[in-house]
């Protein structure tokens, strides 16, 4: 199989960029200090060791494959870094491990899945084959004995999409991406009905309304 070509698309928010709200009334320095620390996230792990990062690095783009034309969300060392701080949830299906635990052992057993089909590591494979190793996770059809007793279709759902998804959301180039200004603390949204928008949020382009909502979004603060 081959990999699928990206195909540039127009953004749903043209000339729209969260961070010019970062000394108005739509961010405090709380949240000015978590934006801070995200947008310095040191791109290389702090926490597994290079195998497995590689591995997550892989994985990552295969779930959330990102637009060209903006700075990428760095959301291996997003994931990293959450696995540095042992960060939990809170709460686990009693089938996991703890998150450190059920990552090293899930990405070590993507692995062992694909040396044993194809003789090398996961993230040596090309897109279609990572799909295909990723597909079998989902549906709990992976069997290598790296994955012990802990259930592959689990894995992939309270782990890889949860915290890959989360991670790539939590970052202000996603923000940008989908039209979403933040905490908004202290400003707030006040126009909570459908179709109705606050002054400070981004507008959505329409088909021939691109330019536009590109001049609106460039005077959003």
């Amino acid at each position: 199989m081959t990999d699928q070509k990206k195909i540039p698309r127009a953004p749903r928010y043209p000339g729209y960029d969260v961070l010019r709200k970062r000394h108005t009334p739509s961010w405090n320095e709380p949240t000015r200090r978590v934006v801070d620390e995200r947008l310095a996230i040191r791109r290389e792990p702090t926490f597994l060791d290079d195998a497995a990062w590689r591995t997550l690095d892989a994985l990552c783009a295969r779930v959330v494959p990102q637009p060209p034309g903006r700075p990428p969300v760095p959301v291996a060392a997003l994931v990293d870094a959450r696995l540095q701080r042992d960060q939990g949830d809170g709460y686990r299906d009693a089938r996991l491990p703890p998150t450190r635990a059920a990552w090293q052992r899930g990405l070590a057993a993507l692995d062992a899945e694909a040396q044993g089909r194809f003789n090398v590591l996961f993230h040596q494979l090309d897109g279609g084959e990572q799909d295909a190793l990723i597909v079998k996770m989902q549906k709990g059809e992976l069997t290598d004995a790296a994955w012990h007793d802990m259930p592959p279709q689990l894995f992939f759902a309270d782990r890889v999409l949860h915290d890959i998804c989360g991670a790539y959301y939590s970052h202000p180039s996603s923000w940008s991406e989908i039209g979403f200004g933040g905490p908004a603390s202290p400003r707030g949204y006040v126009r909570l009905v459908a179709n109705r928008r606050d002054p400070w949020e981004a507008v959505e382009a329409t088909p021939g309304g691109e330019d536009g909502a590109r001049k609106e979004n460039e005077r959003v603060r």
